[in-house]
């Protein structure tokens, strides 16, 4: 009270965070289902009255803990002064807080790792707090990150965590790969007590998101606050969604006292918590070029647990709409004392809902991100775009040069575009042979378990450090030098540019080395970049589906046919009007009715003429509806987190406030 206008009353617009039922694995490897679920909803999200740049993330049980923010430049830290009377609280400044175990890019503090198991209930606590504040950060860039799961491992670990960060990464990404086909979800993020070599304190693949291979980041619990591993957690997920460090000139939003931005490549405290305007670029790059495909579809609201509430923002069994509470709808389609549809109404939610009013069938309610996307149309039945198919992995792109992989066209030359700007294009196949042989900070194919660089085979060459070409005086991005090689070829010289990023090499960085080939790039004839090897690529399921859709489609990623205009689905064997079965019905102009029926009309003439004629100026009439197609905003994440045994601590679809629901 009376601290910068923190007297003023919080409007406090509950949300209740869903968790899914934790899984304790046993020491034989099965996993027991148990919920550590709190059904007294105890966590809010809200704003400060007067001060509209403000919000609060608190947890209210056993007391209120949480934070407050005005704006940029003050926050506060909510506590109660006693666990065991939680009646008096304190309220301190962020910059003004004692922390004890270092922060950001310091040592960091640790205990005994069997104190974890002792501390269950604590952890259980602390990761609420976690999650409530990492959850508000993502709320400013309409982005909502619910937990759908946290996996405690009590006995052992089940990858290896060790100091060394490259190794636990590697190792915790392949887990989560067996871990999908359990539980499915979209990204996994480890959060361990573990203390990493240098002063990294998490590291994420870029562009990772969605991909079975690099969907998932590791964090250091290195804080007393737990706003300390939300930065660290937010800033990881960020390198999934494709967001660089920071440059000196992009964080305009905080200054250094206030914490800066999210993105940086340090951090410390005070920790930071807006994101900048470069990061928010990088997050628009990466969604336009095809990247976060898995990011589009509704979430299950089965998956979601918490209990159901009219005024949660989620539209569950039992309700025709739910826009919030009261106080906080803006949808004039629904009534949110009861979540039903006002009368007269035919829907309150959806890309393929209008005015309250479902959209045509045919309309366009989400168009293709990228050259292996596919587009989507309203069925005229749901006010909810279809879920979101691209095209199958180890399709063609890129006019043959490149596959298809996770939603996205991957090329050597895309990469050299991204760290070498305009004009860049891949340096000549012996430039990577030979410099990725060394085996050296320079050219590699990438580091082993030990953090031993590994010398590529002449195989693997184009899967380890790229080779560009470029006029550039230096790579793009935060503490990039180039590396400039001149190879004697056939009586020639060759040049040769990598990219060296001091901060990632000496260990100090959170991310793999970005100068590395992307996984899932083409490096020869059927086969792709994996695990810094080019492996042979499986396209048995791309053959088979695509002998199925009779040359005139191609094959989703559910392994249906995608007709090309002029033939039906399910198998475009028949004239019709394209698309799948996935994408709901399509509806073209006037001109491609008009080639459709032609199609019909050379089969007919001879028995028909009348009907012919009859058939084709009804086809036009038809026709001649125009619609508008729509780019879908709204998508989800499903986001799990999963905590180390060497632990020292131990709303989806229907929210109409959010652009992207991550699940």
């Amino acid at each position: 009270r009376g601290c910068n206008g923190m007297g003023e009353v919080a409007n406090f617009l509950k949300t209740i965070l869903y968790f899914c039922r934790a899984f304790l694995l046993m020491k034989d490897g099965d996993n027991v289902s148990k919920s550590f679920l709190f059904q007294d909803h105890c966590f809010y999200h809200g704003h400060v009255r007067k001060h509209p740049d403000s919000w609060v993330a608190l947890r209210t049980c056993s007391g209120f803990r949480g934070l407050i923010s005005l704006n940029s430049s003050d926050t506060y830290y909510l506590e109660p002064i006693s666990s065991v009377d939680p009646v008096y609280h304190s309220l301190l400044s962020t910059m003004k807080l004692p922390i004890k175990g270092g922060s950001c890019y310091h040592t960091h503090h640790t205990t005994q790792p069997n104190l974890f198991s002792n501390l269950l209930s604590s952890f259980h606590s602390r990761k609420n707090n976690i999650c409530c504040v990492y959850v508000q950060f993502y709320r400013a860039l309409n982005i909502r990150v619910p937990l759908i799961g946290l996996e405690v491992w009590t006995k052992r670990d089940q990858c290896i965590i060790t100091e060394e960060p490259n190794a636990t990464l590697w190792s915790f990404l392949q887990w989560r790969q067996k871990l999908k086909s359990r539980k499915k979800h979209d990204n996994a993020q480890l959060l361990t007590g573990v203390t990493f070599k240098g002063t990294t304190i998490g590291m994420a693949p870029l562009e990772g998101m969605c991909s079975l291979e690099n969907s998932g980041g590791i964090n250091v619990d290195h804080s007393e606050l737990s706003i300390g591993a939300a930065a660290t957690m937010a800033h990881e997920i960020g390198h999934n969604f494709g967001m660089s460090h920071d440059h000196d000139s992009c964080c305009v939003e905080a200054t250094a006292d206030q914490g800066g931005c999210v993105m940086a490549a340090a951090t410390g405290h005070p920790f930071p918590r807006v994101f900048s305007y470069c990061s928010k670029r990088d997050l628009d790059r990466y969604f336009q070029k095809g990247g976060g495909m898995c990011l589009y579809n509704i979430p299950n609201m089965n998956d979601l647990v918490g209990g159901k509430k009219c005024g949660n923002g989620f539209v569950e069994d039992g309700e025709e709409c739910d826009c919030g509470e009261p106080d906080e709808c803006e949808n004039d389609c629904c009534n949110p004392n009861n979540c039903t549809l006002k009368e007269a109404v035919q829907c309150a939610h959806g890309m393929c809902c209008e005015g309250c009013k479902l959209k045509q069938a045919g309309t366009m309610c989400r168009r293709p991100a990228g050259a292996c996307d596919l587009p989507e149309y309203c069925t005229g039945a749901s006010p909810y775009c279809p879920a979101n198919v691209y095209l199958l992995d180890g399709s063609s792109c890129q006019y043959g040069m490149a596959y298809c992989y996770n939603g996205m066209c991957l090329t050597h030359e895309q990469q050299c575009l991204q760290l070498w700007g305009y004009g860049a294009q891949p340096a000549h196949d012996v430039c990577f042979e030979d410099v990725n042989a060394a085996g050296n900070d320079f050219g590699n194919c990438g580091k082993d378990e030990y953090g031993t660089y590994v010398k590529c085979k002449k195989s693997d060459a184009k899967c380890g450090k790229i080779q560009c070409h470029s006029a550039a005086t230096k790579p793009k991005g935060t503490n990039a030098v180039s590396i400039d090689t001149t190879i004697k070829t056939g009586g020639t010289e060759v040049k040769c540019r990598g990219t060296y990023v001091y901060s990632t090499q000496d260990g100090q960085g959170d991310l793999p080395d970005p100068g590395l080939v992307m996984t899932g790039t083409k490096c020869g004839e059927g086969k792709v970049c994996r695990d810094r090897r080019c492996q042979n690529a499986s396209f048995t399921e791309l053959e088979t589906c695509l002998a199925r859709c009779h040359n005139n489609g191609v094959c989703n990623s559910n392994g249906n046919c995608h007709c090309n205009q002029g033939w039906a689905p399910p198998f475009c064997e028949k004239p019709g009007l394209g698309g799948s079965v996935d994408s709901g019905p399509v509806q073209y102009g006037s001109d491609i009715i008009a080639m459709i029926l032609q199609h019909w009309v050379f089969h007919l003439c001879l028995l028909f003429p009348f009907l012919m004629a009859s058939s084709y100026v009804q086809g036009l009439r038809v026709a001649s509806l125009n619609v508008n197609g729509c780019r879908d905003q709204r998508c989800r994440l499903c986001f799990r987190t999963s905590a180390g045994a060497s632990s020292t601590r131990s709303r989806g679809s229907g929210h109409l406030k959010h652009g992207y629901n991550f699940e």
